[in-house]
């Protein structure tokens, strides 16, 4: 299993909390690339609930990661 900024993107709309079929569905009906239906695929499923997608993917970049003012715009 691998993300990306961009693989990770298509679950920012998702519906959460979900659980990973709610997620499942939602990639597939949204288009998503197989790569993110297969990345939740492989989620270890206990029929917990996901509040945000860093916790499935604990790297996922923050808002403070990036080095963006939005003053300055």
């Amino acid at each position: 299993m691998y993300w990306t900024l961009e693989l990770a993107s298509y679950l920012e709309d998702a519906p959460w909390p979900a659980t990973k079929e709610e997620l499942i569905d939602f990639a597939i009906r949204t288009g998503a690339p197989l790569e993110v239906v297969e990345n939740l695929q492989d989620l270890e499923d206990e029929g917990d609930m996901y509040d945000t997608i860093e916790e499935i993917w604990p790297d996922y970049p923050s808002r403070e990661d990036f080095l963006f003012n939005e003053d300055e715009y």
